[in-house]
């Protein structure tokens, strides 16, 4: 891991802080981008690389958890390691619910940041792979006709050629055809292949329910 292929972001309105966290950082090895609010993080233009938000729980203006809320609204999955000194129980656990990566009480361990770090980066990078994959299946599946699209549908539900020609109302010979198309666009090397773009595909829409 190269600190050009991910970035940790650090929100803490304390100068002190954030600066030797970034240090520490940086210094191991990662690529850092502080700010010292929320409102200035939100602002700025975050590239499309894994990676995890560092952030302090109690801040003027906007907190930590009141940020972690706004994230989850507007649809930015970014994994989140809370840090505070002041952290109690109730507060770690609407954190932790909400779906933070972990909370860390200052003064925390060096070991326990760059280990949940790493542990947060990694997780970022399996869902980001798997954003730019739902990404790609979105584009080829644009691509199908409306009726590429009924033919894919029923295909993947094992009907046969001629079923998926009786159910549609036309020639097997013409299902045949349009399943060749579906296959082509999808790039799908098997009917396994294309069953299983057809279930991230509806999960992915299920989701957004």
């Amino acid at each position: 891991m190269t600190g050009a292929d991910h970035i940790v972001y650090v929100i803490d309105d304390d100068r002190s802080s954030r600066q030797s966290l970034e240090f520490l950082l940086t210094a191991s090895g990662y690529r850092v981008q502080s700010f010292a609010s929320s409102k200035e993080f939100l602002r700025f233009s975050r590239p499309e690389l894994p990676g995890c938000l560092v952030l302090d729980v109690r801040m003027p203006g906007q907190t930590g958890l009141e940020l972690q809320e706004e994230l989850s609204k507007i649809g930015v999955r970014v994994p989140i390691i809370f840090m505070t000194g002041h952290g109690d129980i109730p507060m770690s656990v609407k954190a932790m619910k909400a779906g933070a990566a972990e909370f860390l009480t200052k003064p925390f361990r060096e070991d326990d940041m760059l280990r949940s770090i790493a542990q947060a980066i990694e997780r970022d990078r399996v869902a980001h792979r798997e954003r730019l994959e739902l990404a790609e299946l979105r584009q080829r599946h644009a691509r199908l006709t409306p009726r590429e699209r009924e033919v894919m549908a029923s295909v993947v539900t094992g009907l046969l050629n001629k079923q998926v020609a009786g159910e549609l109302g036309t020639a097997e010979k013409t299902i045949k055809a349009h399943r060749a198309q579906v296959m082509r666009k999808m790039e799908a090397g098997s009917l396994a292949d294309l069953v299983r773009m057809s279930e991230k595909l509806r999960a992915a829409e299920s989701e957004m329910i």
